[in-house]
């Protein structure tokens, strides 16, 4: 039951700090181009792999830890950093195709089910 408290600690914190980020980068930019949202996924990714390079490979993590922060907070902050952590544990590994399948099939993939669940929406609705 505990692993679940951590989670939600970090889900709640995580996506708190996902708002004010993104909308504080948005404001400071006139452009169209979504800026928060990239800012945020860059900040997800170095801030996942600054914890992972301390904590996972060096001090130790405990589990407790790794539930809040990595799981929860990074969770609801974003979930560009695991894929992009993901596909760089496919590449140490030497799986580079798995790799390239992992990043451009999110992609792709991602794409078409954004439209397709656009065009989805707009059916049932109409």
């Amino acid at each position: 039951m505990h692993k679940y408290l951590y989670i939600a600690a970090g889900g709640a914190t995580g996506s708190l700090c996902r708002y004010l980020v993104s909308g504080i980068t948005q404001r400071m930019f006139t452009t169209s181009f979504p800026i928060g949202t990239f800012a945020v996924n860059m900040l997800g990714c170095l801030f996942f792999g600054l914890v992972t390079g301390m904590f996972e490979d060096r001090l130790g993590f405990p589990p407790e830890m790794r539930l809040l922060i990595l799981t929860g907070f990074m969770g609801a902050f974003t979930t560009f950093s695991t894929y992009m952590f993901e596909s760089t544990s496919l590449i140490k590994s030497g799986q580079w195709a798995m790799a390239a399948l992992n990043i451009g099939g999110q992609s792709i993939l991602g794409f078409i089910c954004i439209i397709g669940g656009l065009a989805l929406g707009r059916l049932i609705v109409s």
